[in-house]
């Protein structure tokens, strides 16, 4: 396992090549300071490349809540601010309606230096209050797919999709392309990541795993259960110690455009 350190001047870099002012392959820096830059350059696409990507805290047995719904400290601090890093670094985050009601999400970067990513919810029926916290006047970008005509605040776009039992996730992805927004982080629910993961659609997914025991409640990830082993998925890991948390860097295995970071491509570095 590799520790990730981020120190300030590391997050500094790493936006500056976010904006393509730096490069993450040279430079004089520590082991830690190295996996890091290895850890967020690799999720990193350049701007206007298609990509998504998705992060889910749990617990050590793959809890998200309890089972009266408290998910406040699933993640400890050091995976929030994992989680805040990923929201800077995208065009956009996604949510569906179950978690934007639940957790009334702000989905900002108000724990890392950074820019906020436009937010967008799922929410097919139009069951979200429009005093909801995403939808709140920030100077950001709000976004709301739905089926229903339902009017929404001055400034919040509207996207009109059709579904059967759910929006398709490649017809969201299809529309926030539309509309310029390219590299997408699903960050919830565990449902909402898993019709993405079974629609073949993310190139990588973060699990970051907190050092507590729930019991009970919700899980995490809910894919398609499968009969045998051998049919599961596998996907190429990479594993980081990020202070309270440990992170599981999965590569997904979706198309990842050509177009991406030259550091995107280096392969992480091993310590130890």
């Amino acid at each position: 396992m590799q520790s990730a350190d981020v120190t300030p001047k590391v997050w500094e870099h790493i936006l500056a090549a976010r904006a393509g002012q730096a490069c993450l392959c040279c430079g004089d820096w520590a082991p830690g300071e190295r996996a890091a830059m290895a850890l967020y350059g690799s999720m990193m696409a350049a701007p206007g490349t298609p990509q998504v990507v998705a992060q889910i805290g749990q617990s050590l047995d793959g809890r998200v809540a309890t089972v009266t719904g408290d998910a406040a400290d699933v993640s400890g601090p050091d995976g929030l601010a994992h989680l805040h890093r990923m929201r800077a670094l995208v065009d956009a985050v996604i949510v569906g309606v179950k978690t934007a009601l639940h957790d009334n999400p702000r989905l900002t970067v108000r724990l890392v230096s950074g820019q906020n990513p436009a937010r967008v919810v799922i929410d097919p029926s139009g069951r979200l209050p429009n005093d909801a916290r995403l939808f709140a006047e920030d100077g950001t970008r709000r976004i709301v797919i739905q089926e229903v005509d339902k009017p929404r605040p001055a400034g919040v776009e509207v996207i009109q999709l059709p579904r059967s039992d759910w929006i398709s996730p490649p017809a969201i992805v299809s529309a926030l392309r539309k509309v310029g927004l390219h590299h997408l982080m699903v960050e919830g629910g565990a449902i909402t990541i898993a019709r993405f993961i079974e629609a073949d659609l993310l190139a990588r997914l973060h699990v970051a795993v907190a050092p507590l025991l729930i019991g009970a409640g919700p899980q995490g990830l809910t894919t398609r259960p499968v009969a045998r082993l051998a049919q599961a998925r596998r996907p190429e890991t990479q594993v980081y110690g990020l202070g309270t948390d440990v992170l599981f860097d999965c590569v997904m295995g979706a198309r990842v455009a050509a177009e991406v970071w030259p550091h995107a491509r280096q392969p992480a570095v091993r310590l130890g």
